[in-house]
């Protein structure tokens, strides 16, 4: 059963420096990576050079399933099987979840451009879609099929040609009917049940069953993140996911069973998700602190929940409303919910959150499985410089640049100048051999 609120962290903002005030709260998670990094590193090194012989024998030691190169691949009879085996009304819930995150995405595509800049002079901007990406989807005790739509219709949006999935199989050498179906109907090409850091590695280098891609997208254990890191350069990566989180701005318009719901449901993905209220409601903070413990009674995963509050679980006091969002902000919260009577007022303060949930009525697991924007969304303060998942995580843009030989003669003898002034005589060449 989780303490009350305020037996685990209550603390009292008065104002002065944020960063000062949450430092200590701040390096909650920080933890030692080093042993991480080094397996994920070491199974990277490996799958690159010995290819689906260590792709296969580490799917059998760590996730238990014993395969063969040629049962990696999901094939169009596991396909159809999928489809009779899942069940009808989710493939309807599904199929207005993918409409939706497709319509909100649409919205997100740019086109390139090509203008006249001065006389003889054209410059613009070509966008392509990246050919290949790699989408990882964890495995663990639910197949995270919104996860999977929350990747993949991004990126065929954006027009990504080849679309591989790796997720880790059962024990049994399967993945969940739900996930192939859900995969199938976003657009994917190929389902590889292959999981861990050696599908990162498999993905990144390509084994003699599973493609090299360009960029790989999509979040997972310490040791994906690690081996996603090992291999940037070679590929692509997104942002690197950590702990879910939420921070919930609440004031006395706020419902205590709203704002307790909301945070139970972040501290309920792990011991590492933080939940944290923020609010100028003294008597709001009692009756969370109740609601909490109320709700969890009911909870399947209370234990976890508990966990959670009792080593990141937060109130902040605040005398003036407007110093939640100053909070906020230092936080670069994964989730930002404005429970508040005006919540517009307040978004247009807010620069650092990865999605802003408005009002009384907009709890968080709307965004996570059908309002329209990806659930994808940068954690762990990283708000700070990188934005949620988008079609423009799967394009990329190439500049364009057109001079006749009157508009390189006007400006000859300044690019000449630079060119000399950083030693490059042939850069200078380049443009006086033109005349």
């Amino acid at each position: 059963m989780p303490k009350p609120i305020s037996e685990i962290t209550t603390m009292q903002y008065g104002g002065g420096c944020p960063k000062k005030f949450l430092h200590d709260f701040m390096k909650r998670n920080e933890r030692d990576i080093s042993e991480a990094r080094a397996i994920a590193e070491k199974i990277v090194d490996d799958v690159r050079h010995n290819g689906d012989k260590a792709v296969l024998s580490y799917t059998k030691e760590l996730d238990g399933a014993v395969l063969s190169p040629n049962q990696m691949l999901v094939k169009k009879t596991e396909i159809s099987e999928a489809y009779t085996k899942i069940d009808p009304k989710f493939f309807e819930v599904l199929k207005r979840a993918i409409k939706r995150v497709r319509a909100y995405h649409e919205k997100q595509k740019v086109s390139g451009w090509l203008d006249v800049f001065g006389e003889g002079e054209m410059m613009g901007q070509m966008v392509r879609p990246i050919e290949s990406c790699g989408v990882y989807v964890p495995g663990g005790t639910a197949p995270l099929v919104s996860s999977l739509i929350m990747l993949t219709v991004p990126a065929k949006t954006a027009g990504v040609k080849k679309l591989v999935v790796t997720t880790p199989p059962g024990k049994n050498g399967k993945i969940d009917p739900s996930l192939i179906v859900a995969a199938i109907e976003t657009g994917v090409d190929e389902i590889y049940k292959v999981g861990g850091a050696q599908a990162i590695a498999a993905m990144a280098f390509g084994t003699e069953t599973i493609p090299k891609v360009d960029k790989i997208v999509g979040p997972g254990s310490i040791y994906v993140i690690m081996a996603q890191r090992a291999v940037y350069g070679y590929v692509g990566i997104a942002s690197l996911p950590g702990p879910s989180e939420i921070v919930v701005i609440a004031d006395e318009t706020a419902s205590a069973g709203h704002v307790a719901a909301d945070m139970l449901s972040q501290a309920e993905h792990g011991e590492t998700s933080s939940s944290i209220l923020i609010t100028d409601s003294r008597s709001l903070v009692e009756k969370v602190q109740k609601e909490v413990i109320k709700q969890a009674k009911n909870l399947t995963r209370r234990d976890i929940i508990a966990a959670s509050l009792a080593k990141n679980g937060l109130v902040i006091i605040v005398d003036d409303i407007l110093d939640a969002v100053k909070l906020s902000d230092v936080l670069a919260p994964e989730h930002l919910a404005l429970e508040v009577a005006e919540p517009l007022a307040l978004l247009s303060r807010v620069n650092n959150a990865g999605a802003v949930f408005l009002g009384h009525e907009t709890p968080e697991p709307l965004g996570d499985y059908m309002a329209g924007p990806s659930h994808v969304l940068p954690t762990e303060t990283t708000a700070r410089f990188f934005s949620p998942i988008s079609v423009d995580d799967f394009i990329k843009k190439t500049s364009v640049i057109y001079f006749d030989k009157h508009a390189t003669h006007k400006i000859k003898d300044d690019v000449i100048s630079f060119a000399e002034t950083e030693g490059l005589t042939a850069h200078a060449n380049a443009v006086r051999v033109r005349g």
